[in-house]
């Protein structure tokens, strides 16, 4: 007959498995009721049994899945629990998935650059391309001639008149047959309202008369001696003006470093009567220069 001490002695001989299972035969359950209870496979209730913990998965959960074993037929597994050779409990080894190479992140930087600009190219070209041909045929650039220049194909009225000097000398087109000139449409031309620069007319200046040679732009503000004005505008540089005795009471000579006035031949110094780069002077009747008489 064996006695207690035999049976603890086999009891602490036996492992987790083997523990459990004479409880259980014990108690008078089966696989299936344990599984119900724990809510666990009856294969996994059976792998506990019989030890055999390679196929229950990590150690941790074997362990917790021992003591919920355990703790239903009211088994102190105690020291066993410890010695069973079912692994160490190793962390789980964390991999971080946010550190990206250097060289990745620029490539796909550029990619999305890339996409970007295709995308934009795709938009904007075929907006571009379908506006461009709306206002070039909404807006048709008109034929544009210089006031100078007598187009061929427009008669001039009154036939062959006085040829000015002061104009730029033009070839003269060639004779057109009158059959070609009737049969072809004659194309209406623009006058251009670009000024040309014409050289002044070389005029004998009266004695005594008071000359203005203008190196540069400056704006003339010119009376009579009545009071009326001459002349009032912005003279540009290369011009010149001449006027006789007696004709002009006072000048007012913007950017007076451009202009050079000259008395009878003599060139009139303009110091005595300039103030910030203004002069400012009246004529006598004789055309002497005089300081304006506040």
């Amino acid at each position: 007959m064996i006695d207690d001490q035999t049976v603890n002695a086999f009891d602490a001989a036996a492992g987790c498995g083997a523990r459990l299972r004479q409880a259980r035969e014990a108690a008078g359950l089966t696989l299936e009721a344990v599984g119900q209870q724990l809510r666990m496979p009856v294969q996994v209730v059976k792998s506990l049994e019989e030890e055999q913990w390679q196929r229950l998965g990590a150690p941790v959960f074997v362990r917790g899945q021992l003591r919920s074993y355990a703790r239903l037929l009211k088994v102190d597994l105690g020291d066993a629990l410890e010695q069973a050779h079912i692994g160490p409990v190793v962390p789980p080894e964390l991999v971080s998935h946010t550190h990206t190479p250097r060289g990745r992140r620029i490539a796909e930087n550029l990619g999305r650059r890339a996409l970007y600009v295709g995308l934009t190219l795709a938009l904007v070209v075929p907006v571009w391309f379908a506006t461009r041909g709306f206002f070039d045929g909404a807006n048709p650039l008109p034929n544009t001639a210089s006031l100078d220049v007598i187009p061929a194909a427009v008669p001039v009225a009154g036939g062959a008149g006085p040829v000015d000097s002061t104009r730029p000398a033009t070839t003269a087109p060639a004779a057109t047959p009158a059959s070609a000139t009737a049969s072809s449409p004659v194309e209406p031309y623009l006058a251009s309202l670009t000024p040309v620069a014409r050289p002044a007319a070389a005029t004998p200046a009266p004695a005594g008369a008071l000359n203005l040679q203008f190196t540069g732009d400056s704006w003339v503000d010119i009376s009579a001696p009545d009071g009326s004005t001459v002349e009032k505008a912005l003279v540009k540089s290369g011009e010149a003006r001449s006027f006789s005795p007696g004709q002009v009471g006072r000048m007012v000579l913007g950017n007076a470093s451009a202009v050079e006035v000259q008395q009878a031949g003599t060139i009139v110094d303009l110091s005595p009567y300039q103030r910030a780069n203004v002069a400012r002077f009246t004529v006598s009747s004789d055309g002497s220069v005089a300081p304006v008489s506040h």
